[in-house]
């Protein structure tokens, strides 16, 4: 038998075996027997395990406003950038270099400014792993370019944190709304509202609710905020 590892945060297994991701989903039926339905439909939920620290969310950054293939190509192609998973060294690339991969100048901008902090002293994202899921949240989006939705990704991906829902997330708003037989698709405000019924298993929810707008429409995940977007001028703006 595969033992569970327990996050800090909630004193529950973390999200980054199958097992752990079990273990909430069976917890998660209980108090949301709504969702059943939707498990049912899924089959099979597995975690998604990215790198930990500065690696980690430069592939969340990566991913913005990108389907999973397209984040995947880029990836490929910006990790074999002599230095870029490492925050000092990533700082002596320059623009054009991490631009050719195919970033943007917004997140070249951002991931400097996550580069900067960590250097800095001021940011050490083993320690943020370790919050609880607000407190990890206020600390990450005070970095100039992390949003909301960039924050709790990197949680649930990258620290295998088991309770973040990212609310801004378009797919997660549109399986919402389908998944859960609402009239409309919910907004973001609406979003955190009924996901924070699911707490302290809202990751798995995320998961779940994923998988579910995979399966049923039609579509591999595509994992775009709703909330965010960085754009060439590195300027956030709402959709």
């Amino acid at each position: 038998m595969t033992s569970l590892s327990i996050s800090a945060p909630g004193s529950t297994p973390q999200i980054d075996s199958p097992e752990g991701v079990a273990w909430h989903l069976d917890q998660l039926m209980e108090i949301a027997p709504a969702l059943r339905p939707v498990r049912e439909t899924v089959g099979a939920v597995l975690p998604r395990v990215n790198p930990k620290g500065f690696a980690g969310m430069a592939k969340v950054i990566c991913g913005q406003q990108l389907s999973v293939y397209s984040a995947a190509a880029i990836w490929s192609r910006f990790e074999t950038l002599p230095g870029a998973l490492a925050p000092d060294s990533y700082l002596l690339l320059d623009e054009e270099t991490v631009r050719a991969s195919g970033f943007s100048r917004g997140k070249f901008l951002t991931l400097r400014a996550v580069a900067e902090t960590i250097v800095a002293g001021e940011l050490d994202l083993a320690h943020i792993d370790a919050l609880p899921a607000e407190e990890a949240i206020a600390r990450l989006v005070a970095i100039k370019g992390i949003g909301p939705w960039t924050a709790e990704v990197y949680l649930l991906f990258c620290a295998a944190h088991p309770d973040v829902f990212p609310a801004g997330d378009l797919a997660l708003l549109k399986a919402a709304h389908l998944g859960l037989g609402l009239e409309a698709r919910p907004s973001i405000k609406e979003m955190i509202g009924i996901a924070s019924a699911w707490s302290p298993h809202r990751s798995v929810a995320a998961l779940l609710f994923w998988r579910y707008f995979a399966k049923v429409m039609r579509r591999e995940g595509v994992i775009v905020a709703a909330d965010e977007e960085t754009d060439e001028a590195g300027r956030r703006r709402h959709l």
